[in-house]
């Protein structure tokens, strides 16, 4: 999957406009369209996507811990916020735009470093001003719960 290496590697605003929002995500998958550049980072990636559901895959690893040793909540958070986030972004019309308004996650397990897992988001609602999404971390071997996460998305329509 390619990443963007800089600001030059990503879609303007009018391309992101001239795309529904399961076509934008559709074409991050198929490597059409550059991946944001936290995949990277924070080592996950698109897997799957559908109408009102985006799956990433992904594995902690040390540069991911809190002083204590174990996956630092953030990494839960964003693994979640995206998910659930580009949930919503499937079912935005074309000439329109989301982010984040708030989001809520429940750590249940601590997830071992390197251990794939694969972070779901569904998307409970999408109307013309907000979105509403749930999602789940899940171990790809143990099947295992590890975190649920809710998210409120705005849905703009931005003006030239």
């Amino acid at each position: 999957m390619f990443y963007a290496q800089g600001p030059e590697d990503l879609l303007s605003l009018a391309q992101v406009l001239d795309l529904s929002g399961h076509a934008f995500m559709q074409g991050i998958l198929d490597g059409t369209h550059p991946a944001p550049p936290i995949g990277k980072t924070l080592n996950y990636k698109l897997r799957e996507v559908g109408e009102g559901r985006i799956i990433f895959r992904g594995a902690p690893l040390f540069e991911h811990c809190n002083p204590m040793g174990t996956v630092h909540g953030g990494w839960y958070g964003t693994l979640l916020d995206s998910a659930m986030a580009c949930a919503v972004m499937t079912k935005v019309p074309k000439g329109s735009v989301y982010t984040t308004l708030e989001y809520k996650i429940n750590i249940l397990r601590s997830i071992p470093l390197g251990m794939k897992v694969d972070t779901t988001g569904i998307t409970d609602h999408t109307g013309r001003s907000t979105g509403i999404a749930h999602g789940e971390i899940r171990g790809v071997e143990d099947g295992k719960l590890y975190a649920t996460g809710t998210t409120t998305c705005i849905i703009m329509t931005p003006t030239a």
